[in-house]
């Protein structure tokens, strides 16, 4: 499968853009980012990335201009692959240009937010990325929509991933080679395996679930503690 990497500029490619966002995301069009928005990114100094095959995206990361630690900074606001393309390395693709643009640019930090219950995240962001995490965030949009089979929502609490674009340990997994922390283990938090499959069997539970790893998140970051990796075996983080 040939993938080609490259900047969406073009109204058809942002508009594409913004019905990747309705097909993954399945939100209400009052949460997507249109056209505009886009738009004022690029204008700003931030970057839409595309991923195309046969010249139709499958995919893109958007890149909004931000500080962080008092410098130059992208906030990576989203990051979408077509369902049907998803499983093939398309985002890792998507990341490590995105890395490479902001590099080119000057800038050496991106950051994100992501969902702290999901493992398949948390280990693509920790592991496959390289990515730290200093910062829990309780209910970072409002509470989620929502869903009609349980009627209740959840808390939209959102761990912020934070992405030195020149530490080792990222350096070295953009060349495809490992890393291993030679620092000591202080602490792992557990998180559900599969957390969607815990919100639609025992609701209650989840919300349990998800405010006792926000309330040890919160008091593990108090103490000076960082997550820098994640046990897929176990689905726990590791904090340093």
């Amino acid at each position: 499968m040939n993938i080609e990497i490259r900047e969406c500029v073009t109204f058809e490619d942002l508009s594409a853009c913004v019905q990747l966002q309705r097909d993954v995301f399945a939100l209400p069009d009052i949460e997507i980012s249109p056209v505009r928005h886009l738009i004022v990114t690029k204008h700003a100094g931030g970057f839409s990335l595309g991923a195309f095959v046969e010249n139709e995206l499958i995919g893109f990361v958007l890149s909004v201009p931000a500080f962080l630690h008092g410098e130059r900074a992208f906030y990576s606001h989203m990051t979408a692959v077509r369902k049907d393309f998803q499983s093939y390395g398309i985002g890792a693709k998507l990341k490590w240009a995105q890395r490479e643009r902001a590099l080119a640019k000057g800038v050496r930090f991106i950051k994100w937010t992501y969902q702290p219950v999901l493992a398949r995240n948390a280990f693509f962001n920790l592991e496959k990325l390289g990515a730290i995490i200093r910062h829990y965030e309780p209910n970072f949009y409002g509470t989620d929509y929502p869903d009609p089979n349980i009627n209740l929502g959840l808390d939209s609490d959102r761990l912020f991933a934070e992405w030195d674009l020149e530490s080792e340990k990222v350096a070295a997994l953009a060349k495809g080679e490992k890393f291993v922390e030679t620092n000591e283990i202080k602490q792992r938090i557990a998180i559900p395996k599969d957390w969607n499959q815990l919100v639609k069997t025992d609701f209650r539970q989840a919300v349990k679930e998800q405010t006792r790893i926000k309330n040890e998140c919160q008091k593990a970051f108090a103490e000076g503690l960082v997550i820098k990796g994640f046990d897929r075996e176990t689905a726990e983080y590791l904090l340093y």
